[in-house]
């Protein structure tokens, strides 16, 4: 039984065309806070790795986009395509800054990754709104089909690809579709499916989170490689499983939060919750004479947020 596709949707969309879009998988409020990662990673950057074989493992991953690969509504279509056991194999964020030359050029994902078939679909998640204008994506229909196509490298410095890796054939005039999408949006593609995109000539960042999801037969066949189990069982033992994201519980009884604003980045654990989210307190307070032990405790860390706030998890 589908859970969220039609019959004909992944017969003829996914199967004889290569891509179905749009699917409304989260909130516009949802997509864009889980575009912020700490620290400035991820979406913040203006150009996106994409490596040879692993753009980005599951393990690289802060908690909230570790979640992301877990969206039950995304799940639940990529389970109608590929089936109920599914692994989460790489991500990669694709950002365009406003009036950025940035590109992609036509390429198939499959090409450099090394993966075993191509059981491979990835689904296209849009963090902010993406017009065409902003560089959106562009399918060839039906190029899946035609297998493995011929790469050339360009290195192209506005290429968004590392190698610029593009396809050595012409796209025939008139047959890219637009793949216009919302924030919360997302697309699905084949693995093998020519897709590409242009530059973006609005006044909008462009955020775009591709997630790669095989089922458990699929194996790397350059390195022993990792992957992320979000739904069913991994049958095969083809992957190191990555751990799933846990949600920490919050402290709720921050006591002095000027003293915890002022303490940022002394590094000690929550005194309220030792299992928390790290507390940015002064350390933990002496009940006897009510004094803060300046400085970090033994086996502390620096936190990246306030016991005060809880991770995003979805």
């Amino acid at each position: 039984m589908l859970k969220l596709l039609t019959a004909d949707q992944v017969s003829r969309a996914i199967e004889a065309d290569g891509f179905h879009f749009p699917v409304r998988v989260l909130s516009a409020a949802e997509a864009r806070r889980l575009s912020r990662p700490p620290g400035g990673a991820g979406a913040r950057a203006g150009r996106a790795a994409h490596r040879q074989h692993a753009p980005q493992g599951p393990s690289a991953l802060h908690l909230g986009q570790r979640a992301g690969a877990r969206i039950p509504k995304i799940l639940d279509a990529v389970e109608d395509v590929i089936g109920p056991d599914i692994l989460c194999w790489s991500t990669t964020f694709f950002t365009k800054e406003a009036h950025s030359p940035s590109f992609v050029s036509w390429h198939q994902d499959a090409t450099y990754w090394g993966l075993s078939t191509d059981d491979v679909i990835t689904a296209w998640v849009a963090f902010a709104d993406a017009p065409v204008e902003s560089g959106a994506m562009k399918f060839w229909p039906g190029s899946h089909l035609k297998k493995q196509l011929e790469h050339r490298d360009t290195f192209d410095k506005d290429n968004l690809l590392t190698r610029g890796q593009e396809i050595a054939v012409d796209v025939p005039a008139g047959e890219g579709v637009d793949v216009a999408l919302k924030a919360g949006e997302m697309s699905l593609h084949h693995v093998l499916l020519a897709h590409g995109s242009g530059p973006n000539t609005t006044d909008d960042r462009r955020i775009g989170y591709a997630i790669r999801y095989i089922p458990p037969h699929v194996r790397q066949l350059k390195v022993r490689d990792s992957a992320m189990l979000v739904r069913g069982r991994d049958t095969h033992g083809n992957f190191d499983l990555e751990p799933a994201p846990r949600s920490r519980p919050r402290c709720r009884r921050p006591r002095r939060p000027s003293r915890c604003r002022r303490a940022l980045g002394q590094g000690a654990l929550c005194r309220h919750r030792p299992d928390a989210v790290p507390c940015l307190g002064a350390g933990r307070s002496s009940r006897r004479s009510g004094a803060a032990l300046r400085g970090p405790q033994p086996g502390a860390y620096r936190p990246r947020r306030s016991c005060s706030r809880s991770t995003i998890l979805i």
